[in-house]
């Protein structure tokens, strides 16, 4: 059995030898840009976490970790450009540092190489991996649709955010690990709850994001904390504040929603003031709650090593305790 350290450092050492064309500097430079940047290296973490689970060959779902990695970050690229985000992870976005159409086509570059890393699996598990792979990746497209549509809509609801999160970024988190069961050579049914615990996990990691947007330390999420109040975007917090705001509290946030002037900073203030008023944020932190033991009752269900799922059990609550 891995510790979680060695996985960790399996998936950074193989980040950091990997092997790029040097020649097309223009191309690759954004992409090895990207990847230098960090982060939590979750989804690669998850996969081998669940390959290990059910005592497969890590080294060999290595290259595939790394593959969905790169698919995460090419997704990331192309967000950013959608969302005319200027920072990502503390640092400035590949499109704000090489103009949108570098970004566009080095992200295309790196859905390539996500395909040849994850091709690598075994032949024998190649044909289930791709489909998972490949219907994690639509609907990774769907969910960023459904967002885009969600900006000229007003007529969103939670039960529609909650949906779109799930395509957008939880099922990414589920497919990694059903893909590390299935190169691991787990039972159906261990595949499809290993599947089912990282969905709710990732609608509650989200739903951390949001959060933390609102109320994190920038230093430590990465991001300009109200970034999301800035772009009147409909998380779970602004929907649930429409849902609840009444009289002159709705009136301010209708006014903030529609505020145009320069002084963003205020408008953040005032709105995160009306969000503590009607108690947004334990009402956010109540629903993360609620997918998370969800994503543990999932795990409880699996049939496997207690020793080896306690490793996930921690893991996921180490993922749900990020200081704000």
């Amino acid at each position: 059995m891995y510790l979680l350290s060695q996985l960790q450092d399996l998936v950074n050492k193989q980040i950091a030898e990997s092997d790029f064309n040097f020649s097309a500097s223009e191309l690759y430079d954004p992409v090895k840009y990207i990847m230098s940047l960090g982060g939590k290296r979750l989804r690669p973490n998850l996969l081998l976490m669940s390959c290990d689970l059910f005592k497969g060959p890590i080294l060999d779902a290595l290259p595939v970790a790394v593959g969905i990695e790169l698919f995460h970050n090419f997704t990331l690229m192309h967000d950013d450009i959608m969302d005319k985000a200027p920072i990502r992870r503390g640092k400035p976005t590949v499109h704000a540092k090489w103009g949108e159409s570098s970004a566009i086509l080095s992200g295309d570059a790196m859905l390539i190489e996500a395909y040849k890393l994850i091709s690598t699996v075994d032949m024998a598990a190649l044909r289930d991996v791709l489909k998972v792979f490949n219907e994690t990746a639509i609907s990774v497209c769907e969910g960023q649709q459904a967002d885009m549509r969600f900006e000229e809509s007003n007529h969103v609801t939670i039960n529609d955010y909650l949906d779109m999160i799930r395509l957008k970024t939880a099922i990414l988190i589920a497919g990694s690990l059903k893909i590390g069961a299935i190169i691991a050579n787990a039972t159906p049914e261990n595949a499809d709850l290993i599947y089912s615990f990282g969905e709710n996990l990732g609608i509650s990691f989200q739903l951390q994001d949001d959060i933390l947007d609102i109320y994190g330390n920038p230093e430590k999420f990465g991001k300009r904390v109200g970034g999301d109040i800035i772009s009147n975007k409909k998380t779970f917090l602004r929907l649930k504040a429409m849902e609840l705001a009444e009289g002159l509290d709705l009136e301010e946030l209708m006014y903030w929603s529609e505020y145009k002037g320069d002084d963003q900073d205020a408008k953040v203030k005032e709105v995160i003031a009306l969000y503590n008023r009607l108690g947004i944020r334990e009402i956010a932190e109540k629903e993360m709650s609620k997918f998370a033991e969800l994503a543990l009752l999932d795990l409880r269900e699996i049939k496997a090593d207690e020793e080896r799922k306690d490793v996930l059990t921690s893991f996921a609550d180490s993922l749900l305790i990020r200081e704000a």
